[in-house]
């Protein structure tokens, strides 16, 4: 009776472990080709000869090592000898061979490569010993079945996503839609994978597609409907007349075809894009990239309101392993050599309990049973060295997908997640059948993970799972700034924080953060999210860590700081992130993980304590603060016109103006703003606030453009907008310095080592894109134009994208300025900035922008930022200031100090403390 595939497959296992460490052709290749044929339960004794004497061309004797008459020619050599002299010397020895006697199939083996050469095809097949199980069926010939012509396929990338984009597209524009559509391409994308990865036969779902339907794919639907009720159904209780192609699929179970769906319908191209799909080379995909892939089956436009942000391994290992997975691999090494200890090891992670409360695609759960996966297999290589003992490998794996529960807010992701967790099940079983030599497929399918469809913020997670069972929470919940949420996910957030001040102003990923923290109240768990900066930046921090630390008692176990996120997807987005990882319990392994460069890699700093700014520093808040915590010039936001553009110009329409209007010349003045400030351009605008009735009605074009100002103000649908109608002549805001002033850009770049600043006039009008500091002197601007204060700025300010965002309120008034400076340091500081101006205006025709570029900074420019940076780090401290990170926690020291009113203000105008 011939064996099943999977007694071969198992059999394949066992005897690629035997042979693994063969090498000699002389001792073993007898041995090793019984053994071989013995995997399909063929004696070799009856089917084939060793050392066949043949004549070759030459008319000298050879000897082929075994010889399958009309069947198969086996070459054998040591391993690492050269396959294709003794592939040479096979197709030699057949030229010696009767017409009847000749091989279909020529094999050449050195114990460990294999190359299977078709001679009537002329195809050639090239695996190792480690894959034969992945490629047995290439020998199905030894036991009469028909040839498989087995097409070229792709290796598996982004275009199996696109494939299968197609598909669902098709599917949707003739009204097969909604869940009925999003569990039969899952279903679908099980069989894809379940052909090329021992689940099913090879190709088995391609041939059924390809042999059993109609080219024009009208009974595809019904075929189909057909296969789906045949892997729900165990063997014993299939139809006896079942198709024989169809009753071949084994059951599956895991309830993944149990729900019975509406017939979809297919025509020619339909069939088509589906055996495109099977062209695919499926076994190369990781399940642990399903979410990228699929981001081309899914709505754009919902995948940006629901913040569908698939994130990358490398990402999310940084996340998994310094919240878990480092101490257990500690753990292990420390106890792999003894055998006592090793089982209760292997339970303890066999018991872990994981939930992903936004786990979209399953990435973070996929990636973390694989991880927890590999190192059972180490469990089981120290508890079982070289496979001794393992009678049955089902009883020695203990780890399961129901210790993985995830909420996900999409049906189609959900449903996708339960499957990538099955079929990354299924690659480490197989990963584990190679390691002790047995066959072990999981199926049926009697477990899953538990992948909740619902809105994450109004689900209740103990209903998911219980939190005396749950170990760690993981993820990165969506991405979605508070300016961009919708009106319900606003109210979301404001309800999961009662409504507290502030809270409007706080982004959607907070609400994940709170609502962990309050689950996991006197429990052990630690929970770990990726996430914008945004939320440890800006007055975000307060509100929410105010919430966190104060009312939650949470404290923050490891962090990587400021980081660009990044994925597998197309189009990648440029999105900055932190990784938080935290408790209701304290640690004394605190970790901070800095970048040098937030694109490159991070190194890994001990930390005393973690505050909500990410730094090794106390927990302290920076709140929005009305006066500067210390006595330096209070900081104005620039005036803003509210003008519809009536009172702007151009350097052009300037000019244009004033030759209709030649006495408005007392009336333009410079407008400054950010972007005019840094890239060196001129705007003009009417400046009114002093002007003369009897002096305005002389210029009709002047009133003219006043009169539009009056009507869009009225036009407006702010009620205070429309009062200042009243007021035509003046900005609705007007914040102008009456005397010198230093300017700072409230938004700047990122990429410049240092934020342009300069001093303005009282002539220059300061737009509302800039912040102003009237009476402020060189001490003032060295400060403020120093790495140190930059730090600070990083750390505090809020962001728009990665951009700078500086405030007064947040940023300049709890700003800690030097403690108490000496005359001498100070003198140095102005000194140092005066030449910092110098050398600024010794470029007169290079805007900031050029001057402060990274690629064009002039180095003279870099020597005199650098002499002032020493010069602030010394009114500051004797210490070397060795990185941003020193530099912060020395200011968040300051900031306490300050804070904590242990100093007394000083008069004066340097910022002094006494």
């Amino acid at each position: 009776m011939a064996l099943s595939w999977n007694e071969i497959k198992d059999r394949a296992l066992r005897f690629s472990k035997e042979w693994e460490n063969t090498t000699n052709e002389e001792a073993d290749a007898k041995p090793f080709l019984d053994a071989f044929f013995d995997v399909f339960g063929i004696s070799r004794k009856k089917i084939g000869t060793f050392e066949h004497r043949v004549k070759k061309l030459s008319d000298a004797d050879g000897y082929i090592d075994l010889l399958w008459k009309g069947t198969i020619l086996v070459e054998m050599k040591s391993r690492g000898k050269n396959l294709d002299k003794a592939f040479q010397q096979a197709i030699d020895y057949t030229h010696g061979l009767k017409q009847n006697e000749l091989p279909k199939y020529v094999l050449v083996c050195d114990f460990y490569y294999f190359r299977l050469y078709d001679t009537e095809e002329q195809t050639t097949l090239e695996f190792t010993l480690n894959n034969l199980v992945q490629n047995i069926q290439s020998f199905g010939y030894l036991l009469g079945y028909q040839k498989k012509t087995y097409k070229e396929q792709d290796p598996a990338n982004i275009k199996a996503a696109e494939l299968m984009g197609k598909l669902h597209d098709r599917l949707e524009e003739i009204g097969y839609e909604g869940h009925p559509l999003e569990v039969y391409l899952v279903r679908i994308l099980f069989c894809l994978f379940a052909e090329d990865t021992t689940i099913f036969d090879k190709q088995q779902f391609q041939d059924f597609i390809e042999n059993r339907t109609a080219d024009d794919g009208s009974d595809l639907a019904g075929k189909i409907q057909e296969l789906f009720q045949v892997l729900n159904t165990p063997k014993e209780k299939r139809f006896k007349n079942l198709d024989e192609q169809l009753n071949d699929f084994p059951y599956v179970n895991g309830k993944l075809f149990e729900e019975v769906l509406p017939s979809a319908s297919f025509d020619t191209k339909m069939r088509l894009a589906l055996l495109d799909c099977c062209y695919i080379d499926w076994s190369k995909i990781s399940p642990a990239i399903f979410g990228s892939m699929f981001q081309s089956v899914m709505n754009p436009k919902e995948r940006r309101n629901l913040g569908a942000h698939y994130t990358s391994e490398s990402n999310i290992l940084k996340l998994i392993k310094p919240l878990f997975l480092d101490e257990l691999w500690t753990e292990f090494e420390s106890i792999k050599g003894n055998k006592n200890k090793l089982p209760e090891f292997h339970k303890k992670i066999s018991q872990l309990k994981f939930l992903d409360p936004a786990c979209g695609c399953g990435n973070f759960l996929v990636i973390t049973y694989r991880e927890l996966r590999l190192l059972e297999l180490e469990v089981l290589r120290a508890t079982y060295k070289s496979g001794q003992g393992v009678l049955d490998i089902r009883e020695i794996i203990w780890l399961d997908v129901d210790m993985m529960a995830g909420i996900e807010y999409e049906e189609f992701p959900a449903r996708i997640a339960e499957v990538a967790m099955w079929l990354m099940d299924h690659q480490m079983n197989m990963m584990i059948s190679n390691e002790f030599g047995q066959y072990f497929a999981r199926l049926p399918l009697k477990k899953s993970a538990r992948i909740i469809h619902g809105n994450a913020l109004e689900v209740n997670w103990e209903e998911v799972i219980a939190k005396d069972k749950l170990s760690f929470i993981i993820g990165n919940p969506p991405f979605i700034g508070s300016k961009i949420m919708s009106q319900f996910q606003r109210n979301q957030i404001v309800k999961e924080f009662d409504n507290i001040q502030g809270c409007g102003v706080l982004d959607y990923v907070t609400g994940w953060y709170l609502k962990a923290a309050k689950y996991i109240q006197d429990t052990k768990i630690k929970v770990a999210f990726v996430s914008t900066n945004s939320i440890v930046q800006g007055e975000q921090t307060s509100i929410l860590w105010g919430q966190m630390l104060n009312k939650y008692a949470i404290k923050i176990h490891f962090t990587h700081r400021t980081f660009r996120w990044s994925n597998e997807a197309k189009g990648n987005a440029a999105v900055y992130c932190v990784i938080i990882g935290f408790a209701n319990f304290d640690t004394n392994d605190k970790r901070i993980f800095e970048y040098e460069n937030i694109k490159g890699e991070a190194h890994e700093i001990k930390a005393k304590n973690i505050n909500p700014y990410l730094i090794d520093a106390k927990d302290s808040f920076i709140t929005k603060r009305t006066n500067p915590l210390c006595n330096v010039p209070k900081m104005y936001k620039g005036s803003q016109p509210t003008d519809g553009g009536y009172f702007l110009f151009t350097e052009n329409e300037k000019n244009e103006f004033l030759l209709k209007e030649p006495k408005a010349i007392n009336f333009i003045k410079p407008l400054i703003s950010a972007h005019e400030f840094i890239n060196g351009e001129k705007r003009y605008c009417l400046w009114l606030v002093n002007a003369e009735p009897s002096e305005l009605k002389q210029m009709p074009h002047l009133l003219n453009r006043i009169e539009g100002v009056r009507s869009m103000r009225l036009k407006s649908t702010k009620q205070a907008t429309v009062k200042w109608a009243d007021q035509p002549t003046l900005f609705t805001e007007n914040r102008q310095p009456k005397s010198k002033y230093i300017l700072i850009p409230s938004h700047s770049s990122e990429n410049r080592k240092y934020i342009p600043m300069g001093f303005m006039t009282e002539n220059d009008i300061l737009n509302n894109s800039c912040l102003s500091i009237p009476n402020a002197t060189l001490y003032h601007f060295g400060i403020l134009h120093s790495i140190m204060h930059l730090s600070w700025i990083k750390t505090t300010c809020g962001r728009i994208k990665s951009d700078f965002r500086y405030s007064n309120e947040i940023v300049y008034n709890n700003y800690a300025w030097p403690e108490n400076p000496t005359e001498k340091q100070i003198k140095s500081i102005e000194e140092k900035a005066q030449n910092v101006l110098d050398v600024r205006a010794s470029f007169p025709a290079s805007s900031l922008a050029d001057l402060y570029s990274p690629l064009t900074m002039p180095p003279a420019l870099v020597k005199a930022h650098n002499e002032l940076d020493k010069a602030v780090d010394a009114a500051y401290s004797k210490q070397t200031f060795s990185s941003e990170a020193k530099r912060m926690e020395f200011l968040f020291e300051l900031y306490e100090k300050y804070t904590a009113g242990l100093f007394v203000k000083e008069k004066g105008n340097n910022g002094k403390k006494k």
